[in-house]
């Protein structure tokens, strides 16, 4: 056990004063699982307050079976994920598994089918899943069956909710989004970019690129903003993600893409005074979660 515990990683944890172990019934469980990461999140449902936050990282996690492992080390050892009796838990499953579907063409019965458009699913190890946005977008998606039947033994008594990292993005973004404002918005995952374009709140664009040097960013941004006529020098663009403000890779982007504005922190959750050491702009697809319509 101990050689799979090294797996992960502390990076990052806020505990606010105003959480209570013993008001876990009225909690509601934010997470997001990923080959690279995973990060929970606790709110009050009473007052939608932020309540509890950690970010791991993991290492020499290289295959389905791997992560499995990896995480079932977290939660044996985290005080509180295993706990069976949450208000609710909402998992984000961040992967390039998924595809969107206009809600007025979606077929539940014909999810899978629908995925195979993006993606190779191997039905003996795999189970389909959607999620809806309140825009009238379906997020299909394929996350192992293992790990749906393991989540589900931990909350037998918990009411669960399978979600998509792209959907999370696409309702914040959609939120967040100015009436008569047309940027492009960015999320800076690690190793991965996040695209989305939303003219008036109403979404146009969304794509995922996976990065492998710090050009890639560049290439991928300029593709997107000449294909949606777009203008790198006048056209703004709202960032989030995991770049720091004065960081030499953002003193990069900037030279390429002049008009660049960090976006907001959720409006629709409350923060106490430790995430003050948390910026803003990160964890944007975390805090967006418990915006989908269950």
């Amino acid at each position: 056990m101990s050689s799979i515990a090294t797996r992960h990683k502390l990076i990052k944890k806020i505990k606010d004063e105003k959480f209570d172990e013993d008001k876990l019934q009225r909690y509601v469980l934010l997470t997001q699982i990923s080959a690279k990461d995973f990060q929970a999140a606790v709110v009050d449902s009473d007052d939608n307050r932020l309540i509890f936050f950690e970010d791991f990282v993991f290492s020499d996690v290289n295959s389905p079976a791997e992560l499995q492992l990896a995480l079932e080390a977290l939660f044996e050892s985290h005080e509180y994920l295993s706990a069976g009796f949450w208000k609710e838990v909402r998992i984000s499953i961040k992967n390039n598994k998924f595809i969107q579907v206009p809600e007025g063409l979606f077929l539940p019965d014909a999810a899978g089918d629908y995925l195979k458009f993006n993606a190779a699913i191997d039905p003996a190890t795999e189970s389909v899943r959607y999620c809806k946005n309140s825009n009238g977008v379906v997020t299909v998606f394929a996350l192992p069956t293992e790990t749906i039947n393991w989540l589900n033994r931990i909350y037998t008594n918990t009411q669960v909710h399978l979600v998509h990292q792209s959907a999370a993005l696409i309702e914040g973004v959609l939120g967040a989004a100015k009436p008569k404002a047309d940027p492009l918005y960015i999320y800076v995952d690690r190793f991965k970019l996040h695209i989305l374009y939303a003219p008036a709140g109403k979404l146009v664009y969304y794509n995922q690129f996976q990065i492998k040097q710090f050009s890639d960013y560049i290439r991928y941004i300029m593709l997107v903003m000449k294909s949606m006529g777009m203008n790198q020098e006048t056209s703004q663009v709202v960032l989030w993600g995991y770049i720091g403000k004065n960081s030499p890779h953002y003193e990069e982007f900037v030279k390429y893409i002049r008009n660049v504005l960090f976006g907001d922190r959720a409006q629709h959750l409350k923060f106490g005074y430790l995430f003050d050491e948390i910026q803003d702009h990160h964890y944007f697809d975390l805090y967006s979660i418990n915006l989908l319509p269950v």
